[in-house]
């Protein structure tokens, strides 16, 4: 025979494991699944590997023709980090639709004749093994500056990818990359100093 105080114990266990359902991250406690699916992002669509290419990372500019100094340069800028969200673009889960937004810290120089800066991006979406670039998407980022700043942080506008998924084919069968539009010359001084 079961005491009362352990009857009113019991029945606020009950209680407890019932209100649970409206709180996932409590399931657990109440035990009646032996799986580790967490019920909040049971639903939520897989982002694939989304990196800064090093190479790409920073972008300085001069005064075309010019010597490449401080009192020739144009803007100094760097991509400073991304958003990105990810979410199932059909019905049937065959095809992912990813929003990356980067974060860009930019800063104007010497030479530069206005308010406004324009900072050449790209995206660029490869398969996992590098072998085979299958979108690539350019843009251009504007900053704008009030006439006693310097310094400024903005972000690029979302770019959008489409991937199939499905078949044996997973959003990990993906690479996506931010990277400034460099000139080679660009390019060739980013590799000469190193990352910043």
């Amino acid at each position: 025979m079961l005491k009362p105080g352990f009857r009113s114990m019991v029945a606020k266990r009950r209680a407890a494991c019932a209100a649970a359902v409206a709180l996932p991250v409590m399931l657990a406690a109440c035990g009646g699944s032996n799986t580790n699916t967490n019920i909040l992002t049971a639903g939520q669509a897989p982002c694939p590997r989304i990196t800064i290419l090093a190479d790409g990372a920073d972008l300085t500019q001069y005064v075309a023709g010019t010597p490449a100094d401080l009192t020739t340069m144009v803007l100094d800028a760097r991509i400073a980090g991304f958003d990105a969200v990810c979410d199932y673009a059909s019905r049937d889960r065959r095809a992912l639709e990813v929003r990356v937004t980067p974060r860009f810290q930019v800063e104007r120089g010497p030479a530069a004749t206005g308010r406004v800066l324009d900072i050449p991006w790209f995206v660029a979406l490869s398969d996992a093994g590098d072998s085979d670039v299958l979108d690539r998407q350019a843009y251009t980022a504007r900053a704008t500056l009030t006439a006693n700043q310097t310094r400024i942080n903005t972000n690029g506008q979302a770019a959008r990818l489409r991937l199939p998924i499905g078949d044996g084919v997973s959003a990990g069968n993906y690479v996506v990359r931010l990277s400034f539009q460099l000139t080679p010359e660009q390019l060739a001084q980013n590799r000469s100093r190193g990352p910043r």
